[in-house]
């Protein structure tokens, strides 16, 4: 018995020692509450919303003060017309629209019910379907509040709902640039992981470092199979998803490709990157996968909404490519907007591949050296 306590103090001490051992046992499970604590939830807060007050009555202000005082909601600003709705839209800084008629509470005083239109982003089915729920609910409790004891609800508001950009509340909109953002990020990324790995590992390396050819043509010389590949890929991936899925394609196609290939170029970068760093070409396979996998279906949007992540996670969220890729792609398949509606996001993701890119190459003259 003596003999086996001094073995599991030994293997206690072997444990403690060692700094890795101790990250993955209460590091990674404390990570994973916070991270799945505050991302895995249906709730949905802070959907930035617009108001379109034709009434300008007292009940219609009073609506709007449950609306500013709802945790689901973020009143960005008051709105004077339909145009100025379709603008917002269109710019994708809101999900949900409001109009109050005119006359909106003397219908409802002396008619007994009045309306109330309801205009949601549908390109995500699932929230728009959620947030109108939460419409709905409000204007219930305004109306419990108009009513006595006996008759709860004497004053009726219809909320006629309008779905733009998916009115038939189809899935394949939502999850299919996100898939694609998903697929194209994680398969190019982990073909290039490997590349400059597999050259030392095969003692080639050697060959390569005394070649007269530049640092930066060697690293383009091994991304360039890949993106030709990846571009087929992409090819499969839209046929598939037009013809397959029925998903539709209201804007440019030629947009859409060239954007796919400004992320698959992003991506390639990054897998070279990986491919630099990596001892192994298991420790490439293993740090594209599982340093990308989980990071691309957080915060890429189309899983979970990223307005009910702390901030912290939604700043993380901005540096993931694929997030700036799956908006693109929303605006320019589902919504049918051009290019100025998706510049910064293009710029964005073009100066991720730059910078990429640029550390790929530094780490390379780092190892020359």
């Amino acid at each position: 018995m003596k003999q086996f306590l001094s073995f599991v103090r030994k293997e206690f001490l072997h444990v403690f020692r060692d700094r890795k051992t101790l990250l993955l046992l209460f590091g990674l499970p404390v990570a994973q509450i916070l991270l799945f604590g505050f991302a895995l939830t249906n709730e949905i807060k802070n959907t930035k919303i617009v108001v379109c007050d034709y009434a300008h009555d007292g009940a219609s202000r009073a609506i709007i003060q449950k609306l500013e005082a709802s945790a689901q909601f973020d009143l960005e600003e008051v709105l004077l017309s339909h145009e100025q709705i379709e603008t917002s839209f269109k710019k994708g800084k809101v999900k949900l629209a409001i109009v109050f008629p005119p006359h909106f509470e003397s219908d409802l005083q002396h008619l007994g019910k009045s309306k109330l239109q309801v205009i949601a982003d549908a390109s995500d089915p699932n929230t728009a379907s959620t947030l109108t729920n939460y419409i709905s609910s409000i204007t219930r409790s305004y109306q419990q509040e108009l009513g006595g004891v006996g008759d709860p609800y004497p004053m009726q508001i219809e909320s006629q709902v309008r779905m733009i950009y998916n009115p038939e509340l189809k899935g394949t909109t939502n999850f299919v640039p996100g898939v694609m953002a998903l697929v194209l990020l994680l398969v190019c990324v982990l073909m290039t992981s490997v590349s400059i790995v597999r050259e030392k590992e095969s003692g080639t390396m050697e060959v390569l470092l005394v070649s007269p050819f530049h640092p930066l043509m060697v690293i383009l010389s091994k991304a360039v199979p890949y993106l030709v590949v990846s571009i087929v890929n992409l090819a499969v991936i839209l046929l598939l998803s037009v013809y397959l899925l029925g998903m539709p394609v209201k804007g440019s196609l030629l947009l859409i490709i060239g954007e796919s290939i400004l992320l698959i170029i992003t991506a390639l970068s990054l897998g070279l990157l990986i491919s630099n760093v990596a001892a192994s070409q298991q420790a490439a396979m293993l740090m594209s996968l599982m340093g990308m996998m989980l990071p691309t279906m957080l915060f890429t949007g189309f899983m979970f909404p990223l307005e009910n992540m702390p901030l912290p996670l939604q700043l993380i969220s901005n540096i993931i490519p694929s997030k700036w890729y799956y908006i693109i792609i929303k605006s320019v398949m589902i919504k049918g907007l051009g290019f100025s509606a998706i510049w910064k996001e293009t710029l964005i993701l073009f100066s991720m591949a730059i910078l990429l890119l640029s550390i790929s190459l530094a780490r390379f003259k780092t190892r020359l050296a």
